[in-house]
């Protein structure tokens, strides 16, 4: 299982590098100022960093419990990354329409909109991530399998 550091240098990780593409291209998308969406990026970032380290923290223990790993098929990954964004899209929607002054339902399009490029990002990035820093058990899982066969 992932240490507290490593949970640490992945969420931030993960916010810095969504922040620095998300920021452009929802001011371009949405006609907004650069300005508005970057608070709304890091109100949004500065949540989703906080619901990102508990919900992992979560999801691990679960798959660890249930599963005997943390090891995630990319079944797993899609029901990870969806539930993490739908659980985030709750808490975003009322602080998105208050500070840009905007209706619901314009906030839940914007607020979705967000939530496909994160989904997809996540996916993306905890991929390259778990390549980047994978864990001493999965090396073990690998062996053992392959001792298997």
């Amino acid at each position: 299982m992932r240490t507290v550091r490593d949970r640490i240098r992945h969420a931030i990780s993960f916010e810095i590098i969504g922040l620095a593409i998300v920021t452009p291209l929802g001011a371009l998308v949405f006609g907004k100022p650069l300005h508005d969406i970057g608070v709304v990026g890091v109100a949004s970032a500065t949540l989703a960093t906080v619901w990102n380290y508990v919900y992992n923290w979560l999801f691990d223990h679960a798959m660890q419990r249930v599963r005997g790993t943390t090891r995630k098929t990319a079944s797993i990954r899609i029901t990870h990354t969806v539930l993490f964004e739908l659980g985030l899209l709750v808490v975003l929607l009322p602080f998105i329409a208050w500070y840009l002054g905007i209706g619901l339902q314009e906030a839940l399009l914007m607020d979705i909109s967000f939530a496909v490029f994160y989904m997809v990002y996540a996916l993306v990035f905890n991929w390259a991530y778990d390549r980047l820093f994978p864990l001493p058990e999965w090396e073990d899982e690998a062996r053992m399998a392959v001792a298997e066969r």
